[in-house]
């Protein structure tokens, strides 16, 4: 049961940090970025996401210790 709820959360975790990516894009997109910059900026944000997921966690697991 454990592992399903971490694989659970791991992929919920992906799935924001994809929509977050494709926001960041699209905004990117609306304010005139080419494709290329308008990728960057996507991928700058799936990156801090998934950064800043790991922090939280790593947080978490020396705080409960």
């Amino acid at each position: 049961m454990t592992t399903f709820v971490a694989l659970l959360a791991a992929a919920l975790v992906v799935v924001i940090a994809l929509l977050a990516g494709a926001g960041a894009g699209k905004l990117a997109r609306i304010e005139g970025a080419g494709y290329p910059a308008a990728l960057r900026q996507a991928a700058c944000a799936f990156a801090a996401v998934l950064t800043l997921a790991a922090a939280v966690t790593a947080a978490l697991a020396a705080w409960r210790g």
